[in-house]
């Protein structure tokens, strides 16, 4: 893989974390959740974890562990939390095709 491709890659997993961390927010806020209380349910004293993974904060992320809990906290399906994922992919595989 060339470094442009490569570059691409890495853009495309970053825009994934932050529609991930977009839709984790979107969904705690409807539900009437702090970062500080689903920080907490998470297992977590400091709301860090969830603020920095809301907006991608020096590459911090939810993982896949943390997705899980967060929809069976916020009583949602864990799909809901990669709404547009599909989109981004579509995306990132049309600007490959183009190189």
């Amino acid at each position: 893989m060339n470094k442009k491709n490569n570059d691409e890659k890495k853009e495309w997993i970053r825009n994934v974390h932050l529609r991930i961390g977009q839709n984790v927010k979107r969904h705690r806020q409807e539900k009437g959740f702090s970062q500080v209380a689903l920080a907490h349910e998470l297992g977590h004293d400091s709301v860090g974890i969830v603020s920095t993974a809301e907006i991608g904060l020096n590459n911090k992320h939810f993982n896949i562990e943390h997705l899980t809990k967060i929809a069976g906290v916020l009583e949602i399906d864990i799909c809901c939390l990669f709404e547009g994922v599909s989109d981004i992919y579509s995306r990132h595989r049309t600007l490959l095709s183009d190189l």
